[in-house]
């Protein structure tokens, strides 16, 4: 992705402060750095007992009684706050700062909760429908924050915000243009990099969780929130 999201200008309305998207970031982290003193073989335990294995979730793989932690529809969530390294964990959570505040304003904080949860679901789903017998186990939170970023375009699309240009060159573009630009890089390297032996990315996850978000946002937002920054055009 050669647009990274540094912050954009666009203030919180209806709520203080936003106290999921932190407490979100805040859990992340903490079991990062839990996981981070676990040895190898004791990780990878981990990781097949609360990611999500689409073989193991669609009942074509039984998991090993030793490696069982919780149902199989239970990874569905407790995989949402695993990670594989500092860097997944890193990139995942400046996503989630970036672009959570406006989406919990837009929602409250426990609709945003359920937005974000909702999101993680369905873009486990859809890694399992478009890859049912995999046998690795996914992680991450990329597909709920993917939600995140499908429900901020929804309603903020028409917002500036600065990104580094390769991850040096800072400059100010339309949130439209990121993540209309994010979402097509993901299908395409669903469809491209997808299955390939070295790809260790979730990208039927990201697309499943970013459309899921797009459709929820309209439901869930309060009922004075509009979308596509229609409130920009009243002001025009």
């Amino acid at each position: 992705m050669p647009f990274l999201p540094i912050a954009d200008n666009n203030p919180l309305r209806l709520i203080p402060f936003q106290a999921v998207t932190v407490g979100l970031i805040a859990i992340n982290v903490l079991v990062w750095l839990w996981q981070s003193q676990l040895g190898e073989e004791s990780l990878w335990r981990l990781w097949l007992g609360f990611g999500v294995i689409p073989a193991v979730l669609g009942g074509e793989v039984a998991m090993p009684a030793e490696l069982y932690q919780v149902p199989a529809w239970a990874t569905l969530v407790t995989s949402l706050f695993l990670h594989s390294s500092f860097w997944h964990l890193g990139g995942n959570m400046l996503f989630l700062w970036v672009f959570g505040d406006n989406v919990e304003d837009a929602t409250g904080h426990l609709k945003f909760l359920a937005l974000y949860l909702a999101n993680g679901v369905a873009g486990g789903l859809a890694t399992c429908a478009l890859d049912p017998g995999s046998t690795t186990p996914g992680i991450g939170a990329s597909g709920a924050i993917a939600g995140v970023l499908g429900a901020y375009l929804m309603l903020h699309p028409r917002r500036r915000m600065l990104v580094l240009i390769m991850r040096v060159l800072p400059l100010r573009l339309h949130v439209g243009f990121v993540l209309g630009f994010w979402i097509l890089y993901q299908i395409g390297g669903a469809f491209l990099v997808n299955g390939e032996p070295e790809n260790d990315v979730a990208w039927w996850a990201h697309v499943g969780g970013f459309l899921a978000g797009m459709l929820l946002i309209v439901p869930l937002r309060h009922r004075d929130v509009p979308l596509f920054d229609r409130e920009i055009e009243s002001k025009e």
